[in-house]
């Protein structure tokens, strides 16, 4: 079934009349690409112009493995003319050789009119496309057909005389045609788009899909041993029925649109100016290609027809194009993959920078792909140590074990000593992230014996010290030494010398909030050398956090730490400090949601790989505590993995966790185990202040409940006493909270009024909530029912502003521990909620619901039958009433 090609047949139908007619015509079919259907239409035109006997016909075809053999072509023509010879005549002589063949044909034609019908004359061989054209300009003369097929540009120069002939360009099957093709073979909607789109007009492209699509939908798997016909076609154009030039344009063009490269017009031009011979293709045959190339199966097909050298050599000159064009270094390095081995220094370049370009969007593993495949090619020694520190830096969350081994080699390939030393203290960070803080220590000091500069070891030293505050047996020995060098440390090493023996005092007891701010502030603003600056900001930001300054402990996180999705480089111990500041300031501030989001992706991907961060597994599971989340709280302390050979301060913090989560299930005697082991640890580290983890009170607490009351006074009077030399509300509010439940009576309600005057006036929202549920019970059990109730209120307003600010609309309303508790002092006080929707008229209560549902003041004027003013007004006081101050905040309350 010949389709849409009228206008080929109408035109050798006129040439064959004038030919029949006495004078001779051409006829030129080309067409730009092989399978338009140029010898199907040849066929045709044989048919209709030589039937039933009306012209003479001589075949001949071009073959490419006869283009070297002079002749070949009109051999066949003249198949039983011994004299056509086999190499080409000089001069004149071969001018008498095509007149002899011209006369020849003159004299068949004499006889009956002739039809020549020449296919693939792209494929001849030269001498006889030159008698062709001679032919052609001759044949006006005698009655003779030439029908021609070529495979080329149609846009170039004609190959024979205009006015004895025409030329006719085979044009793509329209869509319709394509669909009628593929309905009649009984393909479904979806198959025919296949071919719509994968065939590009290509008769012979449409009629190998069709073929391939009634043996079952495209693609198939790679392990399908199915023939595709399809590819087959591709293959055969590519190799045989198109030009090279035009060959490696199609090449370039699929290689680009892997990557969506080909967008870029400029660019595609080049691409398509690959063609090491001085013509590149037209542009209406570039606009084919891409045509064809838009869909995946056709480029899928052209790339499995190319060989994988011409692939790697297309990828690295898109390469170097798009980096000579200012493309994202992304855009470059995801060429350079395709690489087998990066050999030039601007391709290393490209890679390194594309991979912090993928950090910087949170892309890890790319990034990694990018370095190990810019240190498989040749580098200078300095490069490949950073490049390889770079790499140890980002697979150590994903695989502690490569990323050490990889820091550790990155460490020996530094030749430089103030580099090896800078090295070292990064897999120092790395060790510690993997729980080997001995190892650390050791690596550390190895580079300071290593080194000739008095000031590097200093340094050294310091950080060292920062380290050893994960080992109970090196931090006294390392506060020592740091005592020993403060007065003789330099100004810019100072700071980090004072912070950290601050921390320990503070730790130890030794010192007061105010004592140790009054330390860190001043210090904050002078000159830090650089090597030591996250380290110095992650100290100072642990003492002001302690100290409840937890704005500026952020401030300070917030200048180093990068914000999502950009992980934290683990390899930088100040960094690791600085992460749990961040999480710990947020936890105690009550934004628990902030605590997961930010914390929980971290403690998820380091689980299982060999990095472990049991503060921050804490700290997740301590806000999934407080927002009701049981459940995920104890998975998130899995997640920490079991105990390590370590002595690590975090150790002792998720075992505080793990107790506050045993108080909350009712298992007080693992929750009093669980306190009691975190206090060994935190004694044993010499840290005996509250400030950290309050294992105290919260074993008096335990304690308490289990009936043994005098033991419980006893830690909780400890507690305050440690709490009472720290200063804050926060200390002093939770140890006065676990007094006031060990001691009872009269002198509980004392304790606990005076926390809760401490913490009212502070940023300590979990304790205050805490401490008013248990002073409004306390009231209520002394017979003050009124303060009681007031008091139950003011928590439990404490709690809904925590629990829900501002929940976003669709979202169901937010539930939490503190939420609960209080809910659950006022039901058992019999106290009614004036902070809930009870405490409104009725009349406010109606405008709140419509509000809440998302009516504007002039719908629910209208259906309420309300001036606007007044709708204004019961707004105004359902606010005030509920300590709100938006409508998106409505809902959570009204629905309690």
């Amino acid at each position: 079934m010949l389709l849409e090609r009228d206008e080929v047949l109408g035109a050798a139908a006129a040439a064959g009349a004038a030919a029949r007619a006495g004078g001779g015509r051409w006829v030129l079919l080309s067409a730009p690409v092989a399978g338009m259907g140029r010898s199907a239409t040849l066929e045709a035109v044989v048919r209709q112009e030589a039937g039933g006997g009306a012209m003479r016909v001589g075949r001949v075809r071009g073959v490419p493995e006869e283009a070297e053999f002079a002749f070949g072509l009109v051999r066949q023509l003249f198949a039983d003319d011994g004299a056509v010879p086999f190499a080409v005549p000089a001069g004149a002589d071969e001018q008498r050789l095509f007149h002899r063949w011209v006369t020849r044909l003159a004299r068949w034609a004499a006889e009956r009119p002739v039809l020549i019908a020449v296919d693939d004359l792209h494929h001849a061989d030269e001498p006889s496309r030159r008698w062709i054209g001679y032919l052609a300009r001759r044949i006006a003369e005698i009655p003779v057909l030439l029908v021609v097929t070529e495979c080329g540009d149609p846009s170039g120069p004609g190959p024979f005389p205009s006015p004895a002939g025409v030329s006719v360009v085979l044009r793509a099957l329209s869509v319709s045609a394509v669909v009628r093709i593929a309905r009649g073979a009984g393909l479904g909607r979806e198959d025919v788009a296949t071919c719509v789109g994968a065939g590009a007009g290509n008769p012979a492209l449409v009629r190998a899909l069709v073929a391939d699509l009634g043996d079952g939908p495209l693609p198939r798997p790679p392990a399908a041993r199915s023939r595709s016909r399809y590819r087959e076609a591709i293959a055969d154009w590519l190799g045989r029925g198109v030009d090279p030039c035009l060959r490696q344009a199609c090449l370039a063009l699929a290689v680009a649109a892997e990557e969506g490269v080909a967008g870029d017009p400029g660019l595609r031009r080049q691409l398509a100016g690959l063609c090491s011979s001085r013509r590149s293709p037209d542009e209406r045959s570039v606009r084919r290609l891409d045509r064809l190339l838009s869909h995946p199966l056709a480029r899928e097909a052209v790339l499995a027809a190319a060989e994988p050298q011409e692939i790697t050599a297309l990828h690295t000159r898109i390469a170097e194009l798009l980096d000579e064009s200012g493309a994202p270094a992304t855009a470059v390095a995801s060429r350079l993959l395709r690489v087998e081995r990066p050999g030039e220094a601007w391709m290393a370049r490209s890679l390194a920078e594309a991979a912090e370009e993928a950090v910087r969007a949170g892309r890890v593993a790319e990034s990694a792909a990018y370095l190990r495949h810019a240190l498989s090619g040749p580098l200078d020694p300095d490069r490949r140590a950073a490049l390889t520190m770079r790499l140890g830096a980002l697979e150590l969350a994903h695989n502690a074990s490569a990323g050490i081994r990889r820091l550790h080699t990155g460490v020996e390939l530094h030749s430089d000593l103030r580099e090896r030393a800078r090295a070292a203290t990064a897999l120092s960070a790395a060790l510690v992230a993997g729980r080997d803080p001995g190892t650390a220590l050791r690596v550390l000091h190895q580079a300071g014996r290593g080194a000739d500069d008095g000031e590097l070891v200093q340094v050294l030293q310091a950080l060292a010290a920062l380290v050893s505050s994960h080992d109970n047996d090196a931090w006294r020995g390392a506060v020592a030494g740091l005592r020993a060098l403060a007065p003789t440390a330099p100004p810019a090493i100072e700071p980090l010398v004072c912070g950290l023996i601050t921390e320990y005092e503070a730790g130890a007891g030794l010192c007061s909030a105010a004592e140790a701010l009054a330390r860190v502030r001043p210090r904050l603003a002078a000159p830090v050398d650089p090597r030591l600056r996250t380290a110095w900001l992650g100290s100072a930001a642990t003492l002001l956090q302690w100290a409840d300054r937890l704005e500026e402990a952020r401030e300070l996180t917030g200048r180093c730490l990068p914000a999502p999705p950009v992980p934290p480089d683990l390899t930088d111990v100040g960094l690791q400090c600085l992460l749990s500041v961040r999480a710990e300031a947020a936890l105690w501030a009550g934004e628990f949601d902030r605590v997961i989001t930010e914390n929980a992706p971290l403690v998820e991907t380091t689980a299982g790989q060999g990095v472990r961060l049991p503060h921050l597994a804490a700290m997740v599971a301590t806000a999934h505590h407080e927002r009701g989340r049981r459940a995920g709280a104890w998975e998130a302390v899995a997640l920490a993995g079991p105990r390590g050979g370590d002595s690590s301060w975090e150790w002792n913090e998720l075992g505080y966790t793990r107790a506050l989560l045993h108080a909350a299930d009712g298992r007080w005697q693992a929750a009093l185990d669980d306190y009691l082991a975190c206090g060994a640890g935190q004694s044993a580290h010499g840290f005996v202040s509250p400030v950290a983890t309050p294992w105290r009170s919260g074993a008096a607490l335990a304690l308490v409940r289990l009936g043994r009351r005098e033991e419980a006074r006893g830690l909780a009077e400890e507690e305050l006493r440690h709490a009472r030399t720290w200063g804050t509300a926060r200390t002093i509010s939770r140890a006065l909270r676990a007094h006031a439940a060990a001691v009872g009576g009269k002198l509980a309600l004392s304790s606990l009024t005076e926390g809760a005057e401490l913490l009212r006036a502070g940023c300590a929202p979990v304790e205050l909530a805490e401490t008013l549920v248990d002073l409004g019970r306390a009231h209520l059990g002394a017979g003050n029912g009124r303060k009681g109730r007031d008091t139950l209120r003011e928590a439990h307003a404490v709690a809904l502003r925590l629990t829900a600010p501002a929940p976003q609309a669709g979202q169901a309303p937010a539930t939490g521990r503190l939420l609960d508790l209080t809910a659950g002092a006022l039901r058992e006080g019999g106290v009614r909620n004036r902070n809930g929707g009870h405490a409104l008229t009725p009349a406010e209560r109606r405008v709140a619901k419509l509000a809440a549902a998302g009516h504007t003041n002039a719908q629910i004027s209208s259906t309420l039958c309300l001036t606007r003013r007044t709708v204004e007004t019961h707004l105004t006081n359902t606010y005030r009433k509920l300590r709100i101050a938006r409508r998106t905040q409505l809902m959570a309350i009204l629905e309690r």
